[in-house]
């Protein structure tokens, strides 16, 4: 893609009304644009990254069994009424439509749709065990909208369901969740600062688990085992403070931000829709669940406080909008342009992603500052400076180094 196509603009400065440093950055590099108070659009640099992840995603999805769907966001009272959630759950956006009256809620989770749905299908013991994922918006009527993409009024998650015929069926697929989830932030750079986390089960079951990355923005604080590599959220730890899979005590306390979590629901939504199946017997049992949550956008904007510097973002190569940042300085010498131009042109031949910085009309300095605050892995510059050689740095790194087009591609490749 040419910059100078690119209808969006780099600000210099970050904008008054943001804190957190993830919508400051995303909206300064011109990722996303703020609508209101957690709510964003995603703007071309920005929709490229999100499908990154969603492609990653996807793909350890369908490696975890999933079948990939889309429910309605736009769901019936009486699915809510059933299973006693309508008036109990804060967050859920309710309204009455003008002509029809009918009341309706925009969704938050899914649980209330995918139960009766699976209903239709599932009703046997052939049927089991099945799973069916999403990715979708997302709707919560957060009292505290804040934190840029990691707390937002609308926001894009992947959520799966499984359906077991007992316990140890959903036994054996949690706990390969749990590693699919670990390939997943692996995948998109944060694999080495986010930690499985217990959490309270709640009413479905002893625990469920978090997954945690670790950021001075995270609102959460878990206690890391050392020994075990995994965490503990706070919850657990005022219940016995130790850990729950070694019983360690020598615990570190570390903020962060909860970027997945997978939960045994056990019978907690097949039964208020009497969603069962027969077993073998011919007698009906009820279908055991699972639920597995990942926050798409919240997972951008945790890649964002974790990987920056003063300069800017410093995307994982995975989810980067373009692999290379080309730059063509300003010159007096038509040859350098000829020759950008012509990278720039093999790149694209070869398949590599490329954000070409044309722009006539911007300083030298002002293309390095958007590159650095653009955060794009690998900036290449041509210049009267580097003649038929291309200067080479990595957006973490300090070094260059003087390499050939075809060097380039080779290394790019």
């Amino acid at each position: 893609m040419r910059q100078s196509q690119l209808f969006t603009k780099t600000k210099r400065e970050a904008p008054k009304d943001e804190e957190s440093i993830n919508a400051q950055l995303l909206i300064r590099a011109g990722y996303v644009d703020k609508l209101m108070a957690g709510v964003y659009t995603f703007l071309p640099l920005g929709f490229r990254v999100l499908k990154k992840i969603e492609k990653i995603i996807r793909e350890e999805m369908e490696n975890l069994g999933g079948q990939e769907i889309l429910m309605p966001a736009l769901q019936s009272k009486s699915n809510w009424e059933t299973t006693g959630r309508w008036d109990a759950l804060d967050s859920l956006i309710k309204f009455t439509t003008f002509y029809t009256k009918n009341e309706y809620a925009l969704g938050p989770t899914h649980e209330e749709i995918v139960s009766p749905l699976m209903k239709k299908f599932i009703l046997s013991y052939k049927d089991l065990p099945t799973a069916v994922f999403q990715i979708q918006d997302k709707f919560r009527d957060e009292k505290r909208a804040k934190s840029g993409l990691l707390r937002g009024r609308e926001f894009i998650m992947k959520d799966l369901y499984s359906f077991h015929k007992n316990s140890e069926d959903l036994d054996r697929y949690y706990e390969k969740s749990k590693k699919v989830y670990a390939n997943i932030f692996k995948k998109v750079g944060l694999g080495k600062i986010t930690f499985l986390t217990f959490a309270s089960g709640g009413t479905f079951s002893k625990y469920s688990h978090e997954f945690q990355t670790l950021t001075l923005a995270g609102e959460d604080i878990i206690y890391i085992c050392e020994k075990c590599n995994v965490a503990i959220n706070k919850e657990i730890i005022n219940e016995q403070n130790s850990c729950p899979q070694c019983g360690a005590k020598d615990l570190k306390e570390e903020k962060a931000v909860e970027v997945g979590n997978i939960f045994k629901l056990n019978t907690k939504y097949s039964k208020p829709f009497n969603l069962v199946y027969k077993d073998e017997k011919g007698t009906e049992q009820d279908v055991i669940m699972g639920c597995y949550g990942i926050g798409l956008s919240r997972l951008m904007g945790a890649i964002v406080e974790a990987l920056h510097d003063e300069r800017g973002i410093i995307w994982p190569g995975s989810v980067a909008p373009f692999k290379v940042h080309l730059l063509s300085l300003k010159s007096q010498n038509s040859k350098v342009k000829v020759f950008a131009e012509k990278i720039y042109k093999d790149l694209q031949k070869e398949g590599i992603e490329v954000l070409f910085d044309d722009r006539d009309e911007v300083t030298i300095g002002e293309k390095f500052a958007d590159s650095d605050l653009i955060g794009i892995p690998y900036r290449a510059v041509i210049s009267d400076k580097t003649g038929t050689k291309i200067e080479l740095k990595k957006r973490s790194e300090s070094k260059t180094k003087l390499i050939t087009g075809k060097d380039l591609i080779k290394f790019l490749k």
